[in-house]
């Protein structure tokens, strides 16, 4: 009885110990800003199925002919695959478009809360707990439109 009344302490110690790097997470806000919506339509080059966060590429053609390659964040690929998300359904050569939210840092890097995938389903990508659930067109700027095969970043 003592071996098991000195155990429980123990444990609770452990347990606690286990869930401190849990709160370390990094939110949405803290990469990706709400306020700049992005819808970009190219060919995937790279899908990363990796925790805790998978990573896909595409090739995105711009109104001048020229060609950036965009990195978007998406869910866990647990998640993804309860979705119907795998490495087959997102191959590269895959055109496909996503909506989401650029990065703060203004490079070519996004959160992705929603993939349209080539039969037209459209499924929720994303996988931040505190990302809107749906982001606004991106508006008119003085940059390219958005178009069949371009970006438009904001």
């Amino acid at each position: 009885m003592k071996t098991r009344n000195k155990l429980i302490p123990i444990l609770a110690v452990v347990g606690c110990a286990m869930a401190i790097p849990a709160n370390a997470h990094h939110a949405f806000s803290a990469e990706f800003d709400a306020e700049k919506p992005v819808e970009v339509k190219g060919v995937v080059t790279k899908f990363e199925l990796v925790n805790p966060h998978s990573w896909l590429y595409l090739d995105v053609k711009q109104a001048d002919g020229s060609v950036l390659n965009w990195g978007f964040e998406f869910g866990a690929p647990f998640n993804l695959k309860e979705k119907g998300i795998t490495k087959k359904t997102l191959t590269p050569g895959t055109e496909i478009t996503i909506n989401g939210f650029k990065a703060k840092n203004g490079q070519n890097f996004g959160y992705a809360v929603t993939t349209t995938l080539p039969d037209g389903s459209s499924v929720k990508t994303g996988g931040a707990q505190d990302a809107p659930e749906t982001p606004a067109k991106p508006a008119a700027s003085a940059e390219p439109t958005t178009s069949t095969a371009s970006a438009t970043p904001q």
